[in-house]
C-alpha cells in the first residue's frame, strides 16, 4: 500500500462545540472504542493480528485515550494537548519501528472518524440534536482526526531519521518477542535483530510489567535487560530465570515504579507471562494483590485464574452461594467467612474462633447453619472445590473492595 501525503487540513478551525454535548459523548465511549477496533482489525488485515497479541490493548487504550481527549476538548476547550500530542508521536514512531507503512495508521484513523460519525448519527436521532449541531460535530472530528494524523506523522518520521542505533534495534527486538502469536521467534527479523544488538537469544525469559508514578532509571538496570519505557505499558523483558540478584537489582534500579515481575517462561511465551504481569499490576493497584513494591506474579497464580474472568466469578458465586441469598447481608457476609476458614483450615471450632476472633460456640452454630444449608455440597469433593473457589473469589473482590 503506498505511502500517503499530509492530511490537507481544514482552511479555518472549526467552531467550537458546545459543552454540554461532552456529556452526550462520554456514555458512548466504552462501546465506540470496541467498534472502531473491530472495523479496523476486519478493514485492515495487517492490524488483525496486532490487535489480537498483547499490543493489541496498549492499542485500544490508545484509542480510548484519544476519543477521551477530544471529548474533554468539547468540555474544555482550554485543557492542555501536551499528554495527548506525545502518545500520537509514539503511535507514529510504533508504526516506523515495525515496519509498516504510515497509510496503515493513516486508514485506520479515517476509519475510526467514520464508525465516530456513524455514532453520531444514532445519538443525534436519539436525543433529537439539530442538523446543524451535528455538521458542527464532523468538523470537530475531521478536524481532530488531521491533527492526530499530523502528529503521528510526526513521530513516524521522527523514528524513520537517521540509522537504526543499539537502543532503536533492541526495543524493536523486544516488540517482535512480545507480538504475541505462536510463533514469534519464527519473525525473520528477530535474529538479525538480536545479533546486531548484541542479545544473545535466551531459552527462558522473564518479563516485567512496570506501573508507578514513573518509570526506572534504565542507566540503573543491568546491559542484558531489554527496555521499554515509552510505551503507554512500560516493560522489560530479563534473560533467564528470575535470580536473588536480579530481584536486587530491580528493586535498586525500580525508582518510582513498581514492577511486576512474570512469570519465567521459554522465550517464545514472553507475551503470555507479559499479560500476566500487567493483569498481577492492576490487581496491585486495586488492592486485591498485596505485596512488596516488587513483587511476583508466581506468588499469586491462584489469585490471578480466579480473578481472570470477572462476570464468569459473580456467575460461579451467585450459583454455589445461592443457599445464602435468603440471609441479610450482614449475616450473610459472617457465614461466607466462617465457610472460607473452614475449607481453608478444616481446623477445630477453637481454632476457626481464633481466627474469625468470635466465641468458639458462636462457630458451632454458624458450622451447623452451613451444613443444613449446603447439605450434601460439603461432602462431595467436586462439589465442595467449586463452593471454596466460589468463596476464595469474593474474599478476594472484598479486599479490593475495602482498599
Amino acid at each position: 500500500m503506498p505511502d500517503a501525503g499530509p492530511a490537507a487540513g481544514l482552511v479555518e478551525p472549526p467552531e467550537p462545540l458546545p459543552q454540554e454535548f461532552a456529556a452526550v459523548m462520554r456514555p458512548e465511549l466504552p462501546s465506540l472504542v470496541a467498534e472502531i477496533a473491530q472495523e479496523i482489525s476486519r478493514a485492515i488485515p495487517e492490524y488483525d493480528e496486532l490487535l489480537g497479541g498483547p499490543y493489541g490493548e496498549v492499542l485500544q487504550q490508545s484509542v480510548e485515550q484519544n476519543l477521551s481527549a477530544f471529548v474533554e476538548r468539547v468540555a474544555n476547550p482550554d485543557s492542555p494537548a501536551g499528554r495527548q500530542d506525545d502518545l500520537c508521536r509514539r503511535l507514529g514512531r510504533f508504526e516506523a519501528y515495525e515496519g509498516r507503512s504510515f497509510q496503515y495508521l493513516r486508514s485506520a484513523l479515517r476509519i475510526g472518524a467514520r464508525v465516530a460519525l456513524r455514532r453520531a448519527k444514532s445519538v443525534g436521532s436519539r436525543y433529537n440534536i439539530s442538523p446543524t449541531l451535528m455538521a458542527m460535530f464532523a468538523d470537530a472530528v475531521f478536524a481532530h482526526v488531521d491533527a492526530t494524523e499530523e502528529l503521528c506523522r510526526e513521530g513516524y518520521l521522527e523514528a524513520q531519521s537517521g540509522p537504526e542505533d543499539d537502543g532503536a534495534r533492541r526495543r524493536r527486538l523486544l516488540r517482535l518477542l512480545l507480538a504475541g502469536g505462536a510463533t514469534p521467534l519464527a519473525h525473520p527479523a528477530v535474529t538479525e535483530l538480536a545479533d546486531g544488538a548484541g542479545w544473545p537469544l535466551p531459552e527462558v525469559a522473564t518479563p516485567v510489567a512496570l506501573g508507578g508514578e514513573r518509570g526506572p532509571d534504565p542507566a540503573a538496570l543491568p546491559d542484558d535487560v531489554l527496555v521499554e519505557l515509552a510505551d503507554p505499558q512500560p516493560h522489560l523483558l530479563l534473560p533467564g530465570r528470575l535470580t536473588g540478584e536480579r530481584r536486587a537489582e530491580l528493586d535498586a534500579a525500580r525508582a518510582g515504579s513498581r514492577p511486576a515481575i512474570g512469570v519465567t517462561v521459554p522465550l517464545g511465551g514472553s507475551a503470555d507471562s507479559l499479560r500476566w504481569a500487567r493483569q498481577a499490576l492492576a490487581h496491585a493497584e486495586a488492592g486485591l494483590i498485596r505485596d512488596r513494591p516488587v513483587f511476583a506474579c508466581a506468588d499469586h497464580l491462584v489469585t490471578l485464574w480466579l480473578l481472570a474472568d470477572p462476570p464468569l466469578a459473580e456467575e460461579l458465586a451467585r450459583r454455589r452461594l445461592a443457599p445464602l441469598a435468603g440471609h441479610t447481608a450482614v449475616r450473610r457476609d459472617r457465614l461466607v467467612d466462617t465457610l472460607r476458614v473452614w475449607l481453608t483450615t478444616r481446623g477445630t471450632a477453637a481454632r476457626m474462633a481464633r481466627l474469625l476472633h468470635v466465641h468458639p460456640q458462636t462457630v458451632r452454630y454458624r458450622l451447623r447453619s452451613l451444613h443444613r444449608l449446603f447439605g450434601a455440597q460439603l461432602d462431595d469433593h467436586d462439589e465442595r472445590f467449586a463452593v471454596e473457589v466460589a468463596v476464595r473469589t469474593l474474599h478476594l473482590r472484598k479486599r479490593g473492595d475495602d482498599g
